[in-house]
C-alpha cells in the first residue's frame, strides 16, 4: 500500500505553504487512511450540499482542495474539485436558481483538477451570474477558481493571491540510512526520466520545469479571467504572495469590498432580468407561483413559506386545450366529409349515361346520393319515352367474333346516347304500322 505522506508529496499542489505542511504532518502522522477511517468514525466519502438563499445557490469552497473526495479530505476539512463540479452544474441546471456564489475560504489545493473546474466556473458566465466571495483566504488554487467567476467580492480582510506552484519531496536518506534501510528501485532504461533525483541538480531542474510549465498554466488562465496581461499577473499580483482586502482590489485582484450578504442580496434581486426556463415567477414581495410539482419542491427549498406560494390556475390550461381540442375535431370532421362527397361523386359519375348530363350536373350540385340519382335516371327516361327493355334492346349487340360468356364477370357497361335510343324507337314503330 502506498503510503499517505508519499502519495501527498508527490503530487503538484497549488497551496499556501502552511497549508500544506499540515497536510502533510498529517498523512506523516496517520500514515494510511484507513486505518484513521476507524479512528475517526466518519464516511469514507465526503458529501457537500447547496445552500439555498432566496433562488441563490451558495456553495462552499473551504479547506484544502483535492481532486476527489475521500477520507483524506474528511480529515482535513477539506473539499474536491469533482463534488465543486458536480455542484456547480446541479445549480447551473436548477432552472429556479437565480445565481450562484462560490464562498471560498481556502488556501489553494492539490493542481489537478483545478484548472478544469476553473474552465467549467468561466463558461457559466452568461448562463447564470456566478460570482465569488472571499471572506478569509482566497489562494493559490482557490484563487484560479475565484478568478474564473464574473466577479470577486471580498472582505477587508481576505488574503488573495499565492500565485504559483510547489512541489514537496522529503529526502528520509539520513534516517533511512541510520536505520539501516536501504531502497532499491530498478527504472526502466528506456524512460531515464522517470525517476529523478531532486537531491541533483540535474533531478532539480527537471522538477523546476515541470512546476514552472504548471505555473504559467496558472498566470495565464488568471490573466484571461481577470481581463489583464500576463505580466501584469507576475508584476502586479503578489508575486506568489498574498495581498490584504483593499490592496487586492486596487492591484486588480478583485473587484470591490462587499459582503456575502450583499452578493446574496443583489443576485436574489436581479430575477426581474434573469430569464429562466421554468413557467414560476416570483413578486416583488417574496411572492412566488408555481404550476408544477417541481416549481414548488424549489420553491420550498429557497425558503419560500406556505404563504408566500400560489399555485397557479389551470383555467388558462383547460381553455387551450379545449381551443386544441375544437380544431382537432373540425379538421377531423373536414377530411372526413371531403372523403364522403369524393365517394359520393364518384358513385355519381359510374351510374351515368351520355345524354344525362344536365341531371349528372344538378345531381352533384344538388347533394344526390347515388340512389335519388339512379331514380331521376330511371324517371327522365320514362319521360323521354325510354323503357328498360328499349334501353336494352338499344344496347349495343356483341362483337362477332366474341364467344358466349366472355362478358361475364366483366366491369365493361353498355353505352347508350340519345340518338341510338331514338333510332331504335323510329324503326319499331315503322315497323308496326307496316303490319
Amino acid at each position: 500500500m502506498i503510503d499517505a505522506f508519499h502519495l501527498a508529496a508527490s503530487r503538484p499542489w497549488v497551496i499556501q505553504q502552511d497549508a500544506l505542511a499540515t497536510i502533510l504532518a498529517v498523512a506523516q502522522r496517520y500514515g494510511e487512511p484507513e486505518a484513521l477511517q476507524a479512528r475517526l468514525g466518519r464516511p469514507l466519502d465526503n458529501t457537500r450540499t447547496v445552500r439555498m438563499r432566496d433562488g441563490v445557490a451558495v456553495i462552499p469552497v473551504t479547506g484544502p482542495i483535492f481532486r476527489y473526495a475521500n477520507l483524506f479530505t474528511e480529515i482535513s476539512g477539506a473539499t474536491s474539485t469533482q463534488v465543486l463540479a458536480t455542484d456547480i452544474q446541479a445549480a447551473l441546471d436548477n432552472s429556479y436558481v437565480k445565481g450562484i456564489v462560490l464562498e471560498i475560504n481556502s488556501p489553494g489545493g492539490e493542481a489537478t483538477g483545478i484548472n478544469e473546474l476553473a474552465k467549467i466556473i468561466h463558461a457559466a458566465r452568461g448562463v447564470k451570474p456566478i460570482k465569488a466571495y472571499g471572506g478569509g483566504s482566497v489562494a493559490s488554487g482557490a484563487y484560479w477558481l475565484g478568478a474564473a467567476a464574473d466577479e470577486i467580492v471580498i472582505d477587508e480582510t481576505a488574503q488573495l493571491g499565492s500565485i504559483g506552484v510547489v512541489m514537496s519531496f522529503l529526502d528520509t536518506t539520513a534516517r533511512d540510512a541510520k536505520a539501516d534501510v536501504r531502497r532499491i528501485e530498478i527504472v526502466s532504461s528506456q524512460s531515464p526520466d522517470k525517476r529523478v533525483d531532486p537531491a541533483t541538480d540535474e533531478g532539480r531542474d527537471k522538477v523546476q520545469a515541470i512546476v514552472d510549465s504548471l505555473a504559467s498554466v496558472f498566470v495565464a488562465a488568471v490573466a484571461d479571467y481577470r481581463g489583464a496581461t500576463v505580466q501584469k499577473v507576475l508584476a502586479d499580483f503578489g508575486r506568489g504572495g498574498v495581498l490584504i482586502g483593499a490592496d487586492a482590489v486596487k492591484a486588480g485582484m478583485a473587484d470591490r469590498i462587499g459582503s456575502l450578504e450583499s452578493v446574496i442580496a443583489e443576485l436574489a434581486g436581479s430575477a426581474s432580468t434573469f430569464k429562466r426556463k421554468t413557467s414560476m415567477s416570483t413578486g416583488n414581495k417574496g411572492q412566488v407561483t408555481v404550476s408544477n410539482t417541481e416549481d414548488l419542491r424549489n420553491a420550498l427549498a429557497a425558503g419560500h413559506t406556505a404563504d408566500q406560494i400560489t399555485i397557479a390556475s389551470s383555467d388558462a390550461a383547460i381553455a387551450q386545450a379545449r381551443r386544441e381540442g375544437e380544431d382537432s375535431g373540425r379538421k377531423a370532421s373536414t377530411d372526413e366529409a371531403i372523403k364522403a362527397e369524393r365517394t359520393r361523386i364518384a358513385d355519381l359519375q359510374a351510374l351515368a349515361r351520355p345524354g344525362f348530363d344536365a341531371e349528372l350536373k344538378a345531381a352533384i350540385e344538388g347533394g344526390d346520393s347515388a340512389a335519388n340519382f339512379a331514380l331521376t335516371l330511371m324517371r327522365t327516361a320514362a319521360d323521354r319515352g325510354i323503357t328498360l327493355d328499349a334501353m336494352r334492346k338499344d344496347a349495343s349487340k356483341p362483337a362477332a367474333h366474341a364467344k358466349p360468356g366472355d362478358d361475364a364477370g366483366s366491369d365493361k357497361k353498355p353505352t347508350l346516347s340519345v340518338s341510338t335510343v331514338f333510332d331504335g324507337r323510329r324503326k319499331a314503330m315503322a315497323g308496326g304500322a307496316t303490319k
